[in-house]
């Protein structure tokens, strides 16, 4: 707002110095024409003291002085006349532009004020929500709460629902908050109970917090390598400690215990993986890789089999196929035969057929039918064969 009130200050400042200036200029050509007019009446003195003897010509000159007064009288009555107008046009303008800018600067500071209002009301909203997350994290009941929901959003954007569970029970009774299905029946736990209390207490109680963080965080990794890592019912010989905050995460990692050790590698020895929500992410995607990997080599594996068991089949069928191409062969083979003597026949019995004008009718027709029968002896037998 001050801002504002000066630039307006600024224009009316200059506004101001423009009417002077104008003021000035107007007062500079009264001027002149003053001087002017005192040149002229030097002149005509001069004139009149030179041409003292002449008095015709004194007349002369003092009527054409007479008429240059004349002349210059009403010009200098005009230009008074327009400086005054210029003036209060001048006057009119300035009083018009700063009525708009003093309008622009109410709008200006009305526009400040709404959103200074809007502001406050943010603030409130956001004070509301802050109260609202301390609410949820004001209890550890809560906070596990809370990471159980993170985790198991994680476990359904990287994971089909048949490859993890949530709140898996082992024998002992403890119940992990989940569990991840890998192959041959292996599990790996995950747990998202991460003390919170000690890490919030660092930034008001300083370094003895911050060694007491160190503390609740090994002990909640011995408390995961001993409850979750149970290789006599399938679990593999590590588990996941998630850290339902990036910031709390990375307290985590530069962090270390009174004998200068860091808690990420105290917990590497626990064989416990620390992870926060983008790491688990990433770590849920490559098993999701590795799973589908395993699928699909599993896969090849039973098309393998199958492709191994058709093949046999095809060996049969080759065997198969060529018994039967033998049989066809030799059916090509008998009926060829076959034909030829068949057409042999035919001939043999177009030439008997023939008459014989040296033989009688009645041996010819007796010729004929026994040639006929043993044709059809011949036919037979090729039949037979074939």
């Amino acid at each position: 707002m001050t801002e504002v009130l000066i630039g307006v200050a600024i224009v009316v400042a200059l506004a101001v110095l423009w009417l002077v200036f104008e003021g000035f200029k107007s007062r500079q050509k009264n001027e002149t024409l003053e001087s002017q007019l005192n040149e002229l009446r030097r002149d005509l003195q001069n004139m009149a003291t030179a041409q003292a003897k002449s008095t015709g010509q004194m007349e002369a000159i003092a009527t054409g002085v007479a008429q240059r007064l004349d002349s210059v009288t009403p010009a200098l009555q005009e230009a008074v006349k327009n400086s005054a107008q210029i003036t209060g046009q001048l006057a009119s303008d300035a009083e018009t532009r700063m009525a708009e800018e003093l309008k622009n600067a109410r709008d200006q500071i009305s526009q400040i004020q709404r959103q200074l209002g809007e502001v406050h009301e943010a603030s409130a909203q956001l004070s509301e929500a802050a109260e609202t997350i301390e609410g949820i994290l004001g209890g550890a009941k809560s906070r596990g709460s809370l990471g159980e929901v993170t985790l198991e959003r994680l476990l359904e954007d990287s994971l089909p629902p048949r490859l993890y569970a949530t709140q898996y029970r082992f024998s002992s009774g403890e119940a992990a908050d989940a569990v991840i299905f890998l192959r041959d029946k292996k599990l790996m736990a995950i747990d998202s109970k991460f003390p919170l209390d000690a890490y919030r207490r660092i930034s008001s109680e300083g370094e003895g917090a911050r060694r007491a963080f160190g503390n609740a965080v090994k002990g909640h990794a011995d408390a995961i390598a001993k409850k979750y890592i149970v290789p006599e019912e399938g679990t593999l010989e590590l588990a996941l400690m998630f850290v339902p905050s990036e910031s709390v995460y990375y307290e985590l990692l530069m962090t270390e215990d009174a004998k200068g050790q860091p808690l990420d590698a105290y917990c590497r020895e626990k064989q416990v993986i620390a992870v926060s929500p983008n790491t688990l992410y990433a770590h849920l995607c490559v098993i999701a890789m590795g799973l589908r990997g395993m699928q699909t080599e599993e896969n090849v594996r039973r098309l393998l089999s199958s492709l191994s068991g058709l093949e046999k089949h095809l060996e049969k069928f080759a065997d198969k196929f060529a018994v039967m191409g033998t049989h066809l062969k030799n059916a090509a083979q008998s009926y060829s035969e076959a034909d030829k003597l068949l057409e042999k026949t035919n001939d043999a019995l177009e030439g008997m057929l023939a008459p014989d004008p040296a033989e009688p009718a009645m041996e010819n027709g007796q010729s004929l039918l026994r040639f006929t029968g043993e044709a059809n002896s011949t036919a037979a037998s090729s039949k037979k064969s074939a």
